[in-house]
Parts: structure tokens; sequence; C-alpha cells
């Protein structure tokens, strides 16, 4: 069965920065798109980053731009997501998605096959 297992997330004070990784198994990771999503308390999961299974396509929302890079390690079936200048605003759980669709950026919770069970990323002011 699919696992994705993410880890990495923790308690970091504003400006700092965390690196999340999300381990893949039962699936062809190098031809799935993986994507970075978050929760806060009390709001809809949003989209943070996307990158294609060539890993050369990347997108972003606006609110991570030039602060967080998603990267993938095809031959280890992982992908990264490197946070710098961490703001509270930031506080999530955060959430590593595959989908099997490509040839598009896909920014959409829905078109997303399997999840990780969320790692807690907590910004101090």
């Amino acid at each position: 069965q699919v696992q994705l297992v993410e880890s990495g997330g923790g308690l970091v004070q504003a400006g700092g920065s965390l690196r999340l990784s999300c381990a893949a198994s039962g699936l062809i990771f190098s031809r799935s798109a993986m994507a970075w999503f978050r929760q806060a308390p009390g709001k809809e999961r949003e989209f943070v980053a996307y990158i294609h299974w060539n890993g050369r396509t990347t997108y972003y929302s606006d609110s991570v731009k030039g602060r967080f890079t998603t990267s993938r390690d095809n031959a280890k079936n992982t992908v990264y997501l490197q946070m710098n200048s961490l703001k509270p605003d930031d506080t999530a759980v955060y959430f590593c998605a595959a989908s099997g669709r490509s040839g598009i950026v896909i920014t959409t919770a829905n078109q997303y096959d399997y999840w990780g069970q969320g790692t807690q990323v907590t910004v101090s002011s």
C-alpha cells in the first residue's frame, strides 16, 4: 500500500529554518507529482509547493515564494521542503501529497491521490 511519511517538523523562532522530508513507498515515485499543503487551526488546507516528477518544474504559493524551496531525490523516494525566514503565520500542520497526474502544475488538494499524516510546524514570535 502507498505510504507517505513526513518528518522534520518542530518548534522554531521567527526567522529560523526547518527542512521537512516526505518518504514515499508503494508507488512509482519517479512518475508522481508531489506537493506540500498546510493546514492551520480553524483554516482550510492550503497549497504550499509543487514539484513535477522530473524535479525541474516547481511552483509555490505567493505566501511562501522566495522563502520555501521544494526538491526531490527520486533515488531515495523522498521529497523535501526547505523553509527559510519562517514567520508565525507559517504555523500549521504540513502534509505531503502525491498525484499520478502529470503535464500541468497541480495546486488543488482533490487532485492528489495520496497523503501523509502531517507534521507540525510551530513558529514562535
